[in-house]
């Protein structure tokens, strides 16, 4: 287990320089992440933490950045015609500002092949952020600039499907249960100083993992640009076409975002969590 102390709190700036220090040396945090938890590490550490997950060791795993440095894993250049850098960052900083989320495009040559899958023809990435108003944005600063600029990893703070054995493995959003399941890994937690107050920060979002929009298969229909909704995470899909309208963009909706992720609920008499039915 690492040197960390006792407990360290997300909102408290030491803590998260010193839980950054830790994952730069190779320690995996589980921490606060806009209204719930989330697990990040060093770009090269994907594979230790799906094994502390137990995800098959080669899954893909995908990248998190504070504010300013989201489109740093993005290939601008092989962005489609119909999506120009320009209108990409409106798109980040929308979403950004209303609370988590996640977008996915094709990756920057710098990224590691464990942070990038291939969709068709195309070699992508999925950035996962917080939030403008979170407080792992201090965290995260200071991680990234630990590990001198390079992608950070990022997963869901959970054990997985895989070895859960259901059909999902729902996020965590209430530190005694995140301390329940993983509390005995060989990881750092830095938690919300109150999760019913990280909650209450993003009203637009529920406690599951973040709502994902493509735009490496955006395409032109109607005369206008629709991009891909490809998860429907913890901002409802309402909420996404609102910001997409006032961009003039239109959505489509894969086939695997048609349902929405379902939040974790824990029992009553204690932290053990099961999955909501």
């Amino acid at each position: 287990m690492s040197d960390a102390p006792a407990r360290l709190v997300l909102d408290r700036p030491a803590d998260a320089r010193v839980a950054a220090a830790l994952l730069a040396d190779g320690t995996p945090v589980a921490h606060g992440f806009g209204a719930i938890y989330a697990l990040t590490s060093r770009g090269d550490g994907v594979r230790r933490v799906n094994a502390l997950k137990g995800r098959p060791l080669d899954q893909t795993g995908s990248v998190t950045a504070p504010t300013g440095h989201v489109l740093d894993a993005f290939d601008l250049a092989a962005l489609p015609a119909a999506v120009p850098p320009s209108l990409l960052r409106d798109v980040v900083d929308a979403f950004s500002a209303l609370g988590p989320f996640g977008f996915r495009g094709p990756a920057a040559g710098h990224v590691p092949a464990d942070l990038a899958a291939v969709d068709a023809d195309a070699r992508t990435t999925q950035v996962i952020v917080p939030g403008d108003a979170c407080p792992s944005q201090t965290f995260l600063a200071a991680a990234s600039a630990a590990v001198g600029g390079e992608p950070l990893a990022i997963s869901s703070a959970n054990r997985s499907r895989h070895v859960t054995g259901g059909l999902d493995a729902p996020v965590h959003w209430r530190v005694e249960g995140l301390r329940a399941e993983l509390g005995g890994a060989d990881l750092v937690i830095l938690e919300h100083d109150d999760d019913a107050v990280a909650r209450d920060r993003f009203p637009l979002h529920t406690t599951v993992s973040t709502t994902i929009l493509g735009f490496h298969r955006a395409e032109r229909s109607h005369g206008r640009v629709h991009l891909v909704l490809e998860r429907h995470g913890s901002l409802h899909v309402t909420g996404v076409v609102a910001v997409l309208r006032g961009l003039g963009l239109g959505l489509t909706i894969a086939p695997r975002a048609t349902t929405r992720l379902v939040a974790r609920t824990y029992d009553v008499g204690g932290p053990a969590a099961r999955a909501a039915s």
